[in-house]
């Protein structure tokens, strides 16, 4: 198969999981990691680099006054932790499981064997590193420029898998408003009022599952 065939291949989230299964022999785990349960927490040892395969997870910080805040929000197919691949010796954040998450740990040296012998899937990663990089500064920009209500929207879309290559989730599993609010970076109040207001315009509803996000809510986003 040619070179641009398979990366377009691998760079398919599921496919990548499958490429690492086959080619990552040694140094390799799957571990499955309940609501809640953090993978690792800040200022850990970076040995490692994961992909998420299965669920939902947050990144969050703490400075050094006991703030906390949530920097990234990971669906499946996305790594994280790779840090360690560029010399980080502590792990920078912390990983939680937002819920229940299927993991994949790869060991450094063998992830730094995989990407020195295999071009094609190393070209794949680096497109999903600046892909993801790029994604940081929207996220940026959002923060600084955008309303908390275009960015409750933003952050709704995202968890339902809206933009991303794959099948839309519109139903988003259960999260707080206290968590919505960390993330939007305004107040719990103000996230409880946007959720009543998309509500009743019918841009999410609630059911047994969780939350259902409507793909109208992007009015709210490419609205000025």
């Amino acid at each position: 198969m040619p070179a641009k065939a398979q990366l377009k291949k691998i760079a398919r989230p599921h496919l990548a999981a499958e490429f690492l299964r086959a080619n990552v022999t040694s140094g390799r785990a799957t571990v499955a990691f309940r609501i809640g349960q953090m993978v690792f927490s800040q200022g850990d040892r970076a040995d490692a680099i994961f992909q998420l395969e299965k669920g939902k997870l947050k990144l969050t910080v703490v400075s050094s006054q006991g703030k906390e805040a949530v920097i990234a929000l990971l669906t499946a197919g996305d790594f994280f932790g790779e840090g360690c691949l560029a010399g980080q010796i502590k792990r920078m954040c912390t990983a939680t499981a937002m819920t229940d998450c299927v993991i994949v740990r790869m060991e450094k040296p063998e992830m730094t064997r995989v990407l020195r012998d295999e071009p094609v899937f190393a070209e794949s990663f680096l497109h999903y590193l600046l892909s993801r990089n790029i994604r940081i500064e929207e996220d940026l920009v959002d923060q600084l420029f955008n309303s908390s209500e275009k960015r409750l929207a933003r952050v709704l879309l995202l968890l339902a898998n809206f933009g991303k290559a794959g099948k839309a989730e519109p139903v988003v599993a259960k999260m707080s408003q206290e968590m919505l609010a960390e993330i939007v970076g305004t107040t719990r109040a103000r996230v409880n009022f946007f959720m009543n207001k998309f509500r009743k315009l019918g841009f999410i509803d609630y059911d047994g599952g969780g939350l259902r996000v409507h793909s109208s809510l992007l009015h709210v986003v490419l609205h000025d």
